[in-house]
Order: C-alpha cells, then sequence, then structure tokens
C-alpha cells in the first residue's frame, strides 16, 4: 500500500493507477479495482524472466495484452460484489478500447485469440475458470 496522495511507484498510466515493480503490486486506496486485476494479470502472464525484471511496462505483445485484458475478466467474477458485469462497465469508463466499441462485445464475440493464449499456457482451463498458475514461458 501506498499512502493516500502519493504517487504510486511502477504505475503506467500514473495517478490511482496501480503499479507493478518485481513481485509487487502497489496501490493506494483510491486505486480502482480494474487497474488492480490488470496489474495481476500482467505479473500472471508474464514468463519468469520477464516478471523478475518487471518494472512499470509489463511489455508484451499484442496478444497478451489481450488475454491480460480477458484474464482480468475471468477473474471479476470471483470477487464478491464486483463481477463480471462491473468489470466490463468499468474498462469502458476507463478508456480501454476493443474493435467492437465496447469490452463485452470483444469478450463474447471477438476474444478467441486471448482465450487460446490463456489456454495454451494452462492459465484457465476448458471451463474458462482460472486455474491460479503463472505463467512458465
Amino acid at each position: 500500500m501506498v499512502e493516500d496522495g502519493a504517487d504510486i511507484p511502477g504505475s503506467y498510466w500514473g495517478d490511482e493507477e496501480a503499479g507493478l515493480i518485481a513481485n509487487q503490486l502497489l496501490l493506494r486506496t483510491d486505486t480502482p479495482l480494474h487497474s488492480i486485476l490488470h496489474e495481476t494479470c500482467h505479473y500472471v502472464c508474464l514468463d519468469e524472466a520477464r516478471r523478475a525484471g518487471i518494472n512499470t511496462d509489463a511489455g508484451g505483445d499484442y496478444d497478451e495484452e489481450n488475454a491480460v485484458c480477458y484474464l482480468q475478466i475471468l477473474l471479476s467474477d470471483h470477487i464478491e460484489a464486483f463481477g463480471r458485469t462491473r468489470m466490463l462497465k468499468d474498462m469502458d469508463s476507463w478508456g480501454y478500447t476493443f474493435r467492437l466499441g465496447s469490452a463485452r462485445a470483444w469478450f463474447e464475440q471477438d476474444a478467441e485469440d486471448a482465450l487460446d493464449w490463456l489456454l495454451q499456457r494452462n492459465l484457465i482451463n476448458e471451463q474458462q475458470q482460472p486455474t491460479w498458475n503463472l505463467c512458465k514461458d
């Protein structure tokens, strides 16, 4: 936890958005849950070498970023009083952009590549439930 009002180290976007440095997720009490989950999912999706050296920018490619977004939506269902509907709304409000115009449309109609990416790395199972593993490669 970072003191309220202080800059969040490792935050790519600044302001109240979560930060990520090595194995530390940094946040304040005003950090939005979508941001906390997004940075957490970056950590999960990084390979071991990149995970150890991460500082602010997770890097990665387009497919990995899509997988991160997909996983954060799945994980939101495991947070009581939050869930998928709220996550999708928050993603749209914050400004995540998707070809089909909304996070929901992307997730439901255009995210097969993200689903495959997560399945191939054993980060979710065939029922689209998290395996609670970290990416190995």
